[in-house]
C-alpha cells in the first residue's frame, strides 16, 4: 500500500531552463580597509571559498615569497592578475587616502573599484591581534596593541570622490557576514549597484555611481536642474541603511532606460510606466503544474484568473505578477486575455516575461515574495523554476526550508522567510519564498491523476488559494509589525530581527482532516542528529500528512474495511503487501496505535510493540525462506517515511521489481536511511528514541548492496545485481540484520 516514492527529475520550469552566457567576466578591484585584526584575510578566504568568480588575493604581508614585501610588489602582482582576467582583493590596511591612490589607478575605467571597510571597534581589533599566532606579517602579541592604536588615530574613511564605484562599511560581524555573502555570490557576469552603503557620510551626497544612474534614467539626456525626473529624486534617499542587509536604490528607481527598453514588447497587462512606479509589496509566481506536470493550459489559465479575481480585493495595494521565461508563453497569453475580459485591475495583477529570480535586476520590478513550483520533497535540483530559485537563493533557502517543512502535498504550500544572508535577499530584495505543489498529469511523476481534471482543477484551486493566502499572511504580518500606515515590504531592522515569520492555513483546506501547514516531518541535515530530531518532534505531535499519505493510517484504524487485502490482523499489528513492492517479497507490518505516525515519535513505552512488529516480520520472512532458501531479507524502517503510520518493511534482497525505478527507491533500502529493526529496538532501549539518518542518503550514487560497486543508472544496476554473487557486507551479517536460511534471527523479547 505504500505509495511509490518516485520524485520529479525536473521540477516546474515555467517555460524552459536558463542558458548561461559565455561573455567574458569584468574584473573588479576590492580594496579591503581596516585595522590589523579586523578580519581582512578571513574575509578574503571566505569569499574565495564560496565564489564562482576568479579572485586573486594580494597581501603585502606575504607578497615576497611568503614574507612581507612592498607596496610596489603588490601593485605589480595586482596588475598581472587583472591582465589574466582575475578580480582582486587588496589585502592591506589601506587606512588613509594616500595608501589607496595608486591602487585606484589600476585597470583604468574598464575595472570597477570597490572598497570594503571593516570598521570594527578598535578594542576588538586589539584583542584579536594580541591573541593570534602564526600571523603572516608577524603582527601579534604585545606589540600588536601599540600598532593598532597608532593606526587607529590615522584612520580615514574612503569617499566615492576618490574614484570608488562602490563603498561598503561594515561596523559589526553581522555586516561583515552579509558583505561576505554579497561578494561570495557575486557571479562572473554580474555587477553590483554603485554607491555608498552602510555608514552615512555627509561628504558623499554627490555620488558618482548614483549620478551615472540618474543620467541613464532620464530619457532626455539632461542632468542636474535641467531634468524634471532628476529633480524628483534625492540622492540621499538612495542610501540604504546598513541594517537592511540589502544594497540598492529605493522607491522604484532601479529601472534604467536600458531596462525600460528591454521591457517593451513583453507580455504584460500593464505599461512599463506601471512597472517603474511599482513600489508595493509584490508576489511573483510561475504557472503551477503546466510545465513538467503537464496540466492543460486552458484549464490552468481559467483557474489562475478565477483565483486572482478572488484575491485581488484582499491584498490592498499589493500586486500579483505571473511570470514565465518564454517570450512565446501560451499560458501568459491566455491569462492576459482572460484577465482583461474580467476587467482585473492591471496595477494589481499583470504578466511578465523574465527570470523570476532577477526581475529587480533585469526588469526594475520591486518584488518581495516569490513562489516556487516545488517538488514534493522540497529539494533543490531538477530544472526550471525550482532549480533556479534554490540556486539563486543559495544554501540559506534550503536550510530555512528544512526548518519549516520536509515535504509538500499537492494543493499545499509553505511560507519560508528568506534569511538576510541569502544572495536573493541581498540582490533582489526577496524576503519570502512560498513553495507550492499543484496537481500532476504526468504519469512519470508522483500522484498522477490520469487526466482526472475534476480532481485536478480542485487541487489546482487549492494550490493557488494556499499560495495567495500565504502572501496575504505575509502582508498581515508585516502590517502588524510596521508603525503608521506604511504597507511597503522594505528591508527594515524588523526583518533582520526575524519579524518576517508568516504562517497561515487556508480556510478551504481546514475541511480536510490531517492537513496542517507545519510539515516538520523531515530530518535536518545542517545540525547534529540529536538536535535535528528534537526539532522535528514536539511532544510527539506530527500530523502533517496529505490525503494520499493517510492510506496506511486508514487501514490500521479501520482494518475491517480492508480485510480482503490484509495478510494478518491482531489488536496490535496488521500485515499487508506493499502496493508498490520493490522486491519479489515486500511486506509492511503496521502498528495499530493511533498517533504513532513515524519513527521520530517512538519512545521507550513503544519497545514492546516494536518487538512484536519485529517478531511478526521475522515470522513472515522465515515463511518465505521455507519456500525459497536462496532468498535473504531485511527488516527495517525508513528514517523519514512517505506515509503516515509507523510501519516495518520486510523486504527480500533480490530487488527484482519493475516498481524500483529510481535512485531514491534504491537508496531508501540500501543506505543508512534504512534503519534495521534490531538496531532500532536497541537504540530505543538505550537512548529512549531512534537515531534517524539524514535523507541526503537518498541522493547518493547507486552502489550494489552486496559488492558496493558503483553504477550509472538503475537499468545497469539491476543488470548487475541479478548476477552478483558477492557476499553481503560484514555489518549486515552481524546482530541478525540479515535474515537468511540457517541464520539465528531470534530476538529476545525481554
Amino acid at each position: 500500500m505504500e505509495v511509490d516514492q518516485e520524485t520529479p527529475s525536473q521540477s516546474e520550469n515555467g517555460g524552459g531552463e536558463m542558458e548561461e552566457t559565455k561573455e567574458k567576466s569584468k574584473p573588479v578591484i576590492v580594496m579591503l580597509m581596516g585595522l590589523p585584526g579586523s578580519g581582512k584575510s578571513t574575509f578574503c578566504d571566505e569569499v574565495i571559498r564560496i565564489s564562482r568568480r576568479p579572485w586573486a588575493r594580494i597581501c603585502q604581508d606575504s607578497i615576497n615569497n611568503g614574507k612581507a614585501g612592498t607596496k610596489n610588489q603588490c601593485l605589480s602582482s595586482a596588475a598581472a592578475a587583472l591582465k589574466n582576467g582575475e578580480s582582486i582583493f587588496i589585502d592591506r590596511c589601506n587606512i588613509d587616502r594616500e595608501q589607496r591612490t595608486d591602487f585606484l589607478k589600476l585597470g583604468g575605467e574598464q575595472v570597477e573599484k570597490h572598497a570594503v571597510v571593516l570598521d570594527l571597534p578598535t578594542k576588538v581589533c586589539i584583542s584579536r591581534s594580541v591573541k593570534r599566532t602564526g600571523h603572516e606579517g608577524n603582527l601579534e602579541g604585545g606589540k600588536a596593541a601599540a600598532v593598532v592604536n597608532r593606526m587607529a588615530s590615522k584612520k580615514e574613511l574612503p569617499k566615492l570622490s576618490e574614484g570608488f564605484n562602490r563603498i561598503t562599511i561594515c561596523q559589526d560581524e553581522k555586516d561583515v557576514n552579509v558583505t561576505i555573502s554579497t561578494y561570495g555570490f557575486f557571479g562572473p557576469l554580474e555587477s553590483l549597484p554603485s554607491g555608498y552603503f552602510g555608514q552615512k557620510n555627509m561628504d558623499t551626497k554627490t555620488q558618482v555611481g548614483i549620478m551615472k544612474f540618474l543620467k541613464k534614467l532620464d530619457p532626455s539626456g539632461k542632468t542636474g536642474s535641467e531634468s524634471t525626473s532628476f529633480q524628483k529624486l534625492n540622492p540621499n534617499d538612495m542610501l540604504v541603511e546598513k541594517d537592511s542587509g540589502f544594497q540598492g536604490v529605493n522607491k522604484g528607481s532601479d529601472l534604467t532606460s536600458e531596462a525600460y527598453e528591454n521591457s517593451k514588447g513583453h507580455d504584460t497587462t500593464c505599461s512599463p510606466d506601471t512597472i517603474i512606479s511599482n513600489n508595493v509589496p509584490t508576489l511573483a509566481f510561475p504557472s503551477i503544474s503546466t510545465a513538467d506536470f503537464q496540466f492543460n493550459l486552458e484549464k490552468a489559465s481559467d483557474v489562475i484568473v478565477e483565483k486572482v479575481e478572488e484575491f485581488v480585493s484582499r491584498i490592498g495595494d499589493a500586486a500579483l505578477v505571473l511570470v514565465d521565461l518564454s517570450h512565446g508563453s501560451k499560458i501568459l497569453s491566455l491569462v492576459k486575455a482572460k484577465a482583461a475580459q474580467k476587467n482585473i485591475d492591471s496595477k494589481k495583477f499583470f504578466t511578465m516575461v523574465g527570470d523570476i529570480t532577477r526581475l529587480r535586476s533585469d526588469k526594475g520590478l520591486h518584488y518581495n515574495v516569490i513562489a516556487n513550483a516545488a517538488n514534493w520533497r522540497l529539494k533543490p535540483g531538477g530544472g526550471g523554476v525550482n532549480a533556479a530559485i534554490f540556486n539563486a537563493a543559495g544554501s540559506a533557502l534550503e536550510i530555512a526550508t528544512k526548518e519549516k517543512a520536509a515535504c509538500l502535498r499537492p494543493g499545499n504550500s509553505v511560507v519560508v522567510p528568506l534569511p538576510s544572508s541569502s544572495p536573493l535577499f541581498i540582490r533582489e530584495g526577496i524576503t519570502h519564498v512560498i513553495h507550492v505543489l499543484g496537481p500532476n498529469m504526468n504519469p512519470m511523476r508522483p500522484d498522477c491523476l490520469k487526466h482526472d481534471y475534476v480532481q485536478g482543477c480542485n487541487i489546482l484551486r487549492e494550490a493557488y488559494s494556499s499560495l495567495f493566502e500565504g502572501f496575504v499572511s505575509i502582508l498581515k504580518s508585516h502590517s502588524s509589525s510596521e508603525s503608521g500606515d506604511s504597507k511597503e515590504l522594505n528591508h527594515s531592522r524588523d526583518h533582520l530581527k526575524g519579524k518576517r515569520e508568516a504562517t497561515y492555513e487556508s480556510d478551504k483546506k481546514k475541511k480536510y482532516k490531517g492537513f496542517q501547514q507545519d510539515l516538520k516531518t523531515g530530518v535536518s541535515s545542517y545540525s547534529d542528529e540529536k538536535n535535528s530530531q528534537d526539532k522535528r518532534v514536539t511532544e510527539g505531535k506530527i500530523n502533517a500528512w496529505g490525503s494520499w499519505a493517510q492510506a496506511l493510517y486508514k487501514v490500521a484504524m479501520h482494518a475491517e474495511e480492508h480485510e480482503n487485502a490484509l495478510l494478518e490482523v491482531s489488536d496490535d499489528i496488521i500485515v499487508m503487501n506493499d502496493a508498490y513492492p520493490k522486491a519479489q517479497h515486500h511486506l509492511l507490518v503496521l502498528a495499530r496505535a493511533d498517533g504513532l505516525d513515524c519513527p521520530a515519535i517512538v519512545r521507550r513505552e513503544h519497545i514492546s510493540l516494536l518487538k512484536t512488529m519485529h517478531a511478526v516480520g521475522l515470522k513472515w520472512a522465515e515463511k518465505f525462506l521455507n519456500d525459497n532458501q536462496s532468498l535473504s531479507f531485511r527488516l527495517g524502517y525508513h528514517s523519514d517515511p512517505s506515509m503516515r503510520q509507523l510501519h516495518l518493511h520486510v523486504i527480500s534482497q533480490d530487488f527484482d521489481s519493475h516498481y524500483l525505478k529510481n535512485k531514491k527507491h534504491w537508496n531508501s533500502f540500501t543506505t543508512p536511511f534504512f534503519r534495521d529493526s534490531v538496531d532500532v529496538i536497541k537504540e530505543v532501549e538505550e537512548h529512549g528514541k531512534i537515531i534517524l539518518k539524514d535523507d541526503e542518503f537518498l541522493s547518493m550514487e547507486l552502489r550494489c548492496h552486496r559488492c558496493r560497486s558503483a553504477h550509472p543508472n538503475i537499468p545497469r544496476l539491476k543488470s548487475h545485481i541479478s548476477s552478483c554473487k558477492a557476499p553481503f557486507p560484514a555489518a549486515l551479517l552481524q546482530n541478525g540484520r540479515l535474515v537468511s536460511s540457517g541464520s539465528n534471527n531470534i530476538l529476545d523479547p525481554h
